[in-house]
């Protein structure tokens, strides 16, 4: 199947798949496997120590394809300033940058004048007519089913995508339980021109530094096996069910304060699950999707057999129309 949407169009890419951020995960390795896929692979920006670092990181990717790419800053978990590491894919021309928590309108600022095409993570209509008037390229709309962080309002992507696509004249990216070519073609259907996936990418070969344990649990889990946690701090995030994500919870029940949890969902935390596989001592976040999961493929079978899937539902639409 040939894709040609606004979002493969803005982004150059072959087929309308956004990687998603990935706090800790999203390296070189599974970014130039998307994008050499023909996708948009991605690294994450502020899970790196330094814009040493991240340089480092984006050449190479530079080194393992040829095609675009993206750098995602998630600003507004991590409590670090991110002027320095933008600058980073400033000077070396990075063609995407994506945006997801906080408020990305001095990165847009920054931005502006240069070629690189940006994308904003919104979770409401309010939140994509903002990032519309700020000058955005495109919006990625994730649904309450999505893993990590997540919007206050609890809207399905059923419904947030066809809201948010008629709110606003931009393309839109939907995300939040997708992981297969249906998924993808109900997203066309609802009226975005691309998706994103985090879950999904998690559970492949080239994402080589999450623990084994971690992608496993993606495979083994149900869709009802993952929970929301950090709801009581104003910041809802999905996360696999694991004995200290229940710990978690069960300390926001009985009215802990950010300054209580503040060690239990630190990133070392969200590392100590997804880096070293210890269930008992941290957590990882995951969506709905992972009841969907029952594979580990490469990112190259993954996106021909969803492709696959695609072709097949665009045949049975057309047997129906």
């Amino acid at each position: 199947m040939k894709w040609k949407t606004r979002v493969t169009e803005l982004l150059n890419i072959d087929i309308p798949i956004i990687q998603g951020g990935l706090a800790h995960l999203a390296y070189a390795e599974l970014a130039a496997a998307v994008s050499e896929a023909g996708g948009l692979g991605q690294i994450t920006a502020m899970s790196l120590s330094s814009p040493e670092k991240l340089r480092e990181e984006i050449h190479k990717v530079k080194a393992k394809t040829g095609k675009t790419f993206g750098v995602n800053y998630a600003i507004g978990q991590h409590g670090r300033p991110y002027e320095d590491m933008l600058e980073v894919a400033i000077e070396e021309k990075v063609p995407v940058v994506s945006i997801t928590g906080g408020n990305p309108a001095p990165l847009l600022k920054r931005l502006e004048g240069t070629e690189i095409k940006t994308l904003v993570l919104i979770s409401s209509v309010r939140q994509a007519q903002k990032a519309e008037s700020l000058g955005v390229d495109a919006v990625m709309a994730v649904g309450q089913e999505g893993g990590g962080h997540l919007g206050r309002d609890d809207v399905g992507t059923l419904v947030l995508i066809p809201r948010v696509v008629d709110s606003v004249d931009i393309p839109v990216i939907a995300s939040g339980g997708i992981g297969d070519g249906r998924g993808m073609m109900a997203a066309m259907a609802l009226g975005a021109e691309g998706i994103e996936m985090g879950t999904r990418f998690i559970a492949t070969r080239e994402c080589v530094h999450a623990h084994e344990a971690y992608k496993n649990a993606i495979l083994k889990g149900k869709e009802t096996d993952t929970m929301v946690i950090k709801r009581s701090l104003g910041a809802p995030a999905r996360t696999i069910r694991t004995p200290f994500a229940e710990k978690i919870l069960q300390m926001e029940r009985e009215g802990a304060v950010y300054e209580d949890l503040k060690d239990y969902i630190s990133g070392k935390r969200n590392q100590r699950y997804i880096y070293d596989g210890e269930p008992e001592e941290g957590f990882g976040w995951a969506g709905q999707v992972i009841g969907l999961i029952d594979d580990i493929p490469t990112v190259a079978e993954l996106f021909e057999q969803m492709n696959k899937e695609a072709c097949e539902i665009a045949g049975k639409w057309n047997r129906i129309l």
